[in-house]
């Protein structure tokens, strides 16, 4: 089989109760016939425009002699290495195409300096820049473009034979990259950026750099009628009333890769729950684990644990109470997008809108805009300036006093969100972090989930959640005093500028929520992580 669900505890009685309800309620052929009705009134109007991904196959499959000629091109002209620009779902189901498949694709769906010239610098002369914006309005990617742009020419480069758009028909993007003679491919306008894996956008960035996407849209095929058909064997009816139905409701739920030969899906999944789910005060919040994570072994009433494992494996006992999942990559894309979809319907709200990620770019937008001046830190120690408006935070006067101070305010069903607007590349030991303080909290009389997101990726998938979903969340933000900075062809901001504004942009956002944030920005980041993390320890 292409996809296998093996249920256990809570979520077998959940797929119990509501599997014969969505069945009778004709839910699977509903949403396979793009019915916007399914979620109600309110959600209509925009459930009418986003139900394009349950015939992605076949829309997609006339792209892909298309871009297997580009590929072909490229190949001739000795181009070895192809970078993709793009946000969310844009980058998120791309990066794990490529990797599953172990091609090279270099991602780039960050605003750090320090990252982005890493990627200039490497071979500039033989690279491809994939830009990929569904609005077409990107300002992550809309830099990233003007850069590379700015970088071609200046070593005697046409940019338009060395960049390549994915937008939708009609959008900023595309009218501006049509007017300037660049290779433009049309994604279907009619799926969220969350549900476009098997689009243009899964598919340009990753056939382009080397990767069978025929063979993923077969793979997806395999289990498109499947979830299709109103019947309790339906994979996809079964996965999402697992994840959305318990009594009470687990609404944290554990993503562990336990031998998957799917790499970062979990990533991908994160974005697609936290983004769909997280809103009205509702919302089930995905945490991506490590098979050793501290909070697999606390039993927490409120964590629902999914474990990815090879078939082979999936035949054997489910541990109890958790569920496990195999499957080939791209069937496991079409049964997790459709159970999103029926969770949505269980849990009583759209899971096609997001309409808390536009609050932090507007923030942003207003801060580069003014400019204010840089607020004064509560205290600094050790290089490491600490700041928060919230009233039992900003009194603290050391790093130890403020930490202990944020995690006593989460609730008994709360979470920490560790955010970390860095380089992901030259401080990749800041994810360290995440087990540290999942360690600290399980060792102490309120054991936690623990969740980690970069910066300002984050902020076009779980960033949705901390907004719109429960408020039980505390957060750390981490940020950094930039080494080199580097500035936006034709534009008043530098990419450091821009990193400082959205990070500040957002915690602003969740303080406005009354959600508490506590900043730190690390003079010597390199120093200050390993601060950070042996003071944990």
């Amino acid at each position: 089989m292409s996809f296998d669900i093996t249920l256990s505890g809570a979520a077998l009685e959940a797929t119990e109760k509501w599997v014969p309800k969505l069945v009778t309620d004709l839910v699977a052929s509903g949403i396979s016939a793009q019915d916007p009705s399914l979620w109600g009134s309110d959600a209509e109007g925009e459930a009418g425009k986003r139900l394009g991904w349950t015939e992605a196959v076949a829309i997609s499959e006339p792209l892909v002699p298309e871009i297997l000629a580009l590929r072909e091109k490229f190949v001739r002209m000795g181009i070895d290495h192809f970078v993709l620009s793009g946000m969310g779902g844009s980058s998120l189901a791309p990066e794990v195409i490529s990797r599953t498949a172990g091609v090279e694709l270099t991602i780039l769906d960050t605003t750090s300096p320090g990252q982005i010239l890493s990627a200039l610098e490497d071979r500039l002369e033989t690279s491809v820049l994939i830009v990929s914006s569904k609005s077409g309005s990107t300002v992550e990617t809309d830099s990233h473009k003007r850069t590379y742009e700015d970088a071609f020419v200046r070593v005697g480069i046409d940019p338009t034979e060395r960049i390549v758009i994915v937008t939708d028909p009609g959008s900023p993007l595309d009218q501006s990259a049509r007017k300037d003679g660049y290779r433009v491919f049309n994604a279907d306008p009619n799926v969220g950026g969350r549900y476009s894996a098997l689009t243009a956008f899964g598919l340009v960035p990753t056939g382009l750099a080397g990767v069978d996407i025929s063979g993923l849209l077969d793979e997806a095929s395999s289990v498109s009628g499947r979830v299709a058909v109103d019947s309790a064997e339906n994979p996809a009816l079964q996965l999402g009333a697992a994840i959305s139905g318990t009594v009470p409701l687990k609404d944290k739920l554990a993503l562990v890769a336990d031998g998957t030969y799917i790499l970062g899906f979990a990533d991908w999944v994160e974005q697609l729950i936290a983004e769909s789910t997280g809103k009205k005060g509702k919302g089930v919040l995905p945490v991506v684990l490590q098979t050793n994570a501290p909070e697999l072994g606390l039993g927490l009433p409120d964590l629902q644990i999914v474990r990815f494992v090879q078939s082979e494996k999936a035949t054997e006992s489910v541990l109890p109470g958790e569920i496990e999942i195999s499957g080939t990559l791209g069937a496991q894309f079409v049964v997790w997008e459709t159970a999103v979809a029926v969770a949505g319907k269980i849990l009583g709200i759209n899971p096609f809108d997001q309409p808390d990620v536009e609050s932090a770019k507007v923030a942003a937008r207003q801060l580069l805009k003014s400019r204010p001046k840089p607020t004064t830190p509560s205290f600094t120690e050790n290089e490491i300036e600490v700041r928060s408006r919230a009233p039992k935070l900003s009194g603290q006067t050391t790093l130890n006093t403020a930490l202990d101070a944020l995690l006593k305010l989460m609730p008994e069903n709360g979470y920490l969100s560790i955010q970390a607007y860095l380089d992901q590349i030259h401080l990749s030991s800041a994810i360290e972090l995440r087990n540290a303080f999942a360690a600290k909290l399980a060792k102490s009389d309120h054991p936690r989930p623990v969740t980690f997101g970069w910066g300002p990726r984050f902020l076009h998938s779980t960033g949705q959640y901390h907004k719109g979903g429960p408020a039980i969340g505390v957060y750390l933000q981490i940020t950094s005093t930039e080494k080199v900075d580097l500035q936006i062809p034709n534009r008043p901001f530098s990419f450091g500028e821009l990193i400082k504004a959205q990070a500040q942009g957002d915690a602003g956002v969740l303080e406005d929520h009354g959600r508490p944030v506590l900043s730190l920005n690390l003079n010597q980041p390199q120093e200050g992580l390993r601060l950070l993390i042996d003071l944990l320890k």
